[in-house]
């Protein structure tokens, strides 16, 4: 089968608002190492990974072999009202990684998910609805998390269960302030979330949720040092302070294994899915035990925490720390980054490199009055595709490239792909 005619099967079937990559969608059928082959027999050399999601490639056996054994066992799912060995164990890996002390772990099944859980520990603890998200945030396309969103184009509803404020500060390349020198930015930053909490909202405040680097906002970040500056203020008022882990998580920013931790401040939770089952659904909170056990209704997650999913990860956090991968995305992150600033010197278009480690963006801009272009973006993202490289897109106006191979990621891997980026760019002249 064909995959125009998958792709008319699914126009059938499914949701008109189901987003597709290109104007000619693919289907994946099979993985090896970095590299994926499509329905019709391309090979591609994938750097969007699932979003974010195959953290370290496709078919890895140590991965695969822990999954066969637990299924062996004809256990696939026996739900938390039982003890599950694989996800205590895992529960205390990630709670001891966390940094918080003490920190008790509650598993899902998404991203969206534990954001979900996480806004619901926050606001009974605190017996407020007040939430503070940042502009340009993504979270989840929950009902919930769909209103911390802080951007339109996936807003789906101005309904919310929860009374949010967005404040400045993550997207700095368009920000009104972005000219100003680090310090001076984070502390009109500090002024505006300060203000924010005084005249927009009844003071008790549950808390903040921002993503350390903004993943569907187009892997923009604000300074180092800002959500400590941020956390001093939440202290004063004792509002809450939650880190959204899903993309920066598990040592893909290189210098860290939170994305949090480049700011130099631990918070209340943290929130974490995607690379960590390597491809398996599985999804979570971390958090100070005072937060986690705020609940005073009983509770349970049917699938979340799940044999098969806990045992995926287990093998996918060993095989990170074993092969120190964490490592591996600083060191390639900084050859793409190199890379990818040297296309920029070449082509106007190309208005910002951003990111850290294997999260690493590229906006495309109209050079003779800066503003974004989306339809550059559409075509420099087929023109790589058609060359055999998968990249992503995303940002607040959909003029932003964004990479995130797996973490295995070769140096030989990082040259093919900077020499079909700067192909698909040559292409624009």
């Amino acid at each position: 089968m064909t995959h125009a005619e998958l792709w008319e099967r699914h126009r059938a079937v499914m949701p008109d608002w189901l987003a597709l990559y290109y104007d000619q969608p693919i289907e994946i059928v099979k993985g090896t190492g970095r590299r994926v082959t499509d329905g019709e027999g391309k090979e591609y050399l994938d750097f969007f990974a699932g979003i974010l999601t195959n953290a370290i490639g496709y078919d890895i056996a140590e991965i695969s072999d822990a999954v066969r054994e637990q299924l062996a066992t004809g256990i696939a799912h026996t739900s938390t009202v039982y003890l599950i060995r694989r996800q205590i164990e895992l529960a205390e890996q990630i709670a001891e990684l966390s940094g918080i002390p003490d920190a008790k772990v509650f598993f899902t099944n998404s991203g969206t998910e534990a954001n979900e859980a996480a806004l619901l520990f926050a606001t009974q603890k605190r017996r407020s609805n007040q939430v503070l998200a940042m502009r340009n945030s993504y979270h989840g396309r929950g009902f919930g998390t769909v209103a911390i969103t802080g951007n339109r184009g996936w807003s789906a509803s101005s309904l919310s269960p929860v009374n949010v404020q967005y404040v400045q500060g993550a997207y700095r390349y368009r920000s009104p302030f972005k000219d100003l020198p680090d310090a001076e930015y984070i502390k009109v930053c500090v002024d505006d979330l300060r203000n924010v909490i005084e005249t927009g909202t009844a003071g008790d405040v549950a808390c903040l949720i921002v993503e350390p680097i903004q993943g569907v906002g187009g892997f923009s970040s604000p300074p180092d040092g800002l959500y400590a500056a941020f956390k001093e203020v939440l202290d004063e008022f004792g509002i809450l302070f939650i880190s959204d882990e899903v993309q920066t998580g598990w040592g893909r920013t290189g210098d860290h294994f939170w994305g949090i931790q480049a700011h130099g401040v631990v918070p209340d939770a943290m929130t974490f899915a995607k690379g960590l089952g390597n491809g398996f659904a599985i999804g979570g909170v971390v958090a100070r035990p005072e937060l986690m056990d705020s609940l005073s209704a009983n509770s349970l997650s049917t699938f979340g925490g799940n044999p098969i999913s806990t045992t995926a990860a287990k093998a996918t956090l060993d095989y990170i720390a074993d092969n120190d991968l964490q490592a591996n995305a600083a060191k390639r992150g900084a050859q793409l980054m190199d890379g990818l600033r040297g296309i920029s010197e070449e082509f106007p278009e190309l208005g910002d490199v951003r990111g850290k480690g294997l999260m690493l963006a590229a906006e495309l801009v109209d050079p003779a009055n800066g503003k974004p272009d989306a339809p550059t973006t559409v075509k420099l993202q087929q023109e790589a595709k058609d060359r055999g490289l998968l990249i992503g897109k995303g940002g607040l106006y959909g003029n932003v490239l964004r990479m995130a191979p797996p973490m295995t990621l070769t140096e030989e891997e990082a040259t093919e792909a900077l020499e079909i980026m700067r192909d698909s760019f040559n292409t624009l002249r």
